[in-house]
């Protein structure tokens, strides 16, 4: 006999109430709520969520989720944050025709057969499922061919894992996965690779041969001659002030110019 209020298959642990919705966002009707952010709670059960009609921004990330079957009635639900939980499926989200993005990085999802109930979704452009910053993963981004696969079953999308796909921007991201990809070793056989060669010719980086300090005579004595053609012009600039100051000032008085 199950426990009072208890249903079979409910998740064990904290769950959503009424109560916890109207502390956390001083909303009194559920209906009001247009945004939501209930992360590291570790909640299990998503409860009254499925009552939040308005809402259009939700956080979830970092509790204890299985399921999200209550998500299925937000019509207006346009971002959506599942990350790090233990979310198996995401099949009710396809029910969220608003949707736009959706992070869920950090979970249990194990095949790319586990996104095609999102392929019903024409305004989702976001997906995140893989977070190498925070560490987190899915099973299935450990296939080589994960990405490919994704961007089949959902074409609509711009931006996967934060990499633009599609759209302005894009061809860079794909530059680099194909260099990425290209000094990625391969497992399989296939023509040797080419050994790296010197930029530059054996000896370019060794010292001047001998020969070289003649030229450095030459330059030597090139200044030692063109300081000396200095000083010349300077002397005679010395006497020319010299000469016009004695042709300016009174015979028999001191100049008071001071050169």
């Amino acid at each position: 006999m199950e426990p009072p209020g208890e249903q079979p298959g409910e998740a064990e642990g904290p769950r959503i109430t009424p109560q916890l919705l109207k502390a956390r966002t001083g909303e009194f009707a559920l209906e009001s709520i247009l945004l939501l952010k209930l992360r590291d709670l570790g909640l299990a059960d998503l409860g009254c969520l499925g009552e939040c009609l308005g809402i259009e921004w939700l956080d979830l990330s970092g509790n204890a989720l299985t399921q999200l079957g209550p998500l299925a009635s937000l019509r207006q639900l346009a971002v959506l944050n599942v990350s790090n939980n233990r979310l198996t499926g995401l099949e009710p989200l396809a029910a969220c025709e608003n949707l736009q993005s959706l992070n869920a990085a950090g979970n249990l999802l194990a095949t790319p057969g586990q996104l095609q109930c999102l392929s019903g979704l024409r305004g989702l452009e976001y997906l995140r499922l893989r977070d190498p910053l925070a560490r987190l993963s899915n099973p299935l981004c450990a296939s080589p061919s994960y990405w490919a696969a994704v961007r089949e079953l959902l074409p609509g999308l711009k931006v996967i894992d934060g990499e633009r796909v599609s759209g302005r921007g894009s061809e860079l991201y794909q530059l680099c996965r194909d260099l990425e990809s290209s000094l990625r070793p391969s497992s399989s056989p296939g023509p040797r690779a080419m050994e790296a060669q010197p930029w530059v010719e054996p000896g370019y980086w060794e010292l001047w041969p001998t020969w070289s300090s003649s030229i450095l005579e030459e330059a030597c004595r090139q200044f030692q001659d063109t300081l000396q053609e200095c000083r010349d012009l300077d002397r005679q600039a010395s006497e020319s002030l010299a000469r016009a100051e004695q042709a300016l000032s009174p015979a028999g008085t001191t100049s008071s110019f001071v050169f």
